[in-house]
């Protein structure tokens, strides 16, 4: 392993930690500060979402490509925009990072470091919407990777700070994400029961959308043409 790859790895370990800190954390803020109004603590889950993903892809992108995300660092290796090993490298790291923004969030709150959560997310409807969510977070990064690399940041934190709101499972689209919100017994938690169908559903729409680009864009798909979300400093 080189120091490369093992800067992008620290990277993608962070940026994940931070953005599941920022989802589990503004969930547990959201709810104590709501007084039982659901819609206020999902509103305040959605702004620190979406606003933490911004920053983080525009930190960590150079370094890493900013995926955070085992979906997008699968549809980038089968698109050849990196290796298969560093995808194997990248994975372990999101999902550690994942279980580590968990975590502290625990601990901020003064929460056990981890719940395994009781939040029910079952059901076709949730799945399919995780199926949707997926789908077009991944539509939004290949239509703007290639031409306007520079708005893949704002593109895709607005995308997941809309679809908080038109998906009926508020949008995980992030399997890594998904497993680690299993641990929070807390707003934004999921029963790990439910996480096969919600990361079956994550990972069949990343695969759909890349599929669909190749025909609809194929320029952007070129092997080699770019790296998503955003281009990686070269190496390993």
């Amino acid at each position: 392993m080189t120091h490369a790859l093992l800067r992008r790895m620290v990277s993608e370990f962070l940026g994940t930690g931070f953005l599941v800190a920022a989802v589990v954390g503004s969930g547990i803020m959201g709810e104590r500060l709501a007084a039982g109004n659901i819609a206020m603590a999902l509103l305040a889950n959605t702004i620190a979402t979406g606003a933490a993903l911004f920053a983080l892809i525009l930190t960590f992108g150079p370094i890493s490509g900013g995926h955070f995300n085992p979906a997008v660092t699968l549809v980038d290796a089968l698109e050849r925009g990196i290796s298969w090993w560093v995808a194997a490298c990248y994975i372990p790291a999101q999902c550690a990072g994942a279980m580590c923004g968990v975590i502290a969030e625990h601990l901020m709150f003064g929460l056990a470091p981890i719940s395994v959560s009781s939040h029910v997310r079952s059901g076709s409807a949730q799945a399919f919407s995780e199926f949707v969510a997926t789908f077009g977070l991944i539509c939004v990064i290949w239509g703007c990777s290639r031409k306007r690399s520079d708005m893949v940041a704002f593109a895709a934190a607005a995308y997941i700070t809309a679809a908080y709101w038109f998906t009926s499972s508020t949008s995980f689209a992030n399997p890594a994400v998904t497993i680690a919100r299993s641990f929070s017994d807390t707003f934004a938690g999921i029963r790990p029961v439910d996480v096969p169908p919600f990361v079956t559903a994550q990972l069949a729409g990343a695969i759909a959308a890349t599929l669909l680009f190749r025909w609809l864009a194929p320029g952007v798909l070129d092997a080699g043409a770019k790296r998503i979300v955003v281009p990686a400093e070269p190496g390993a």
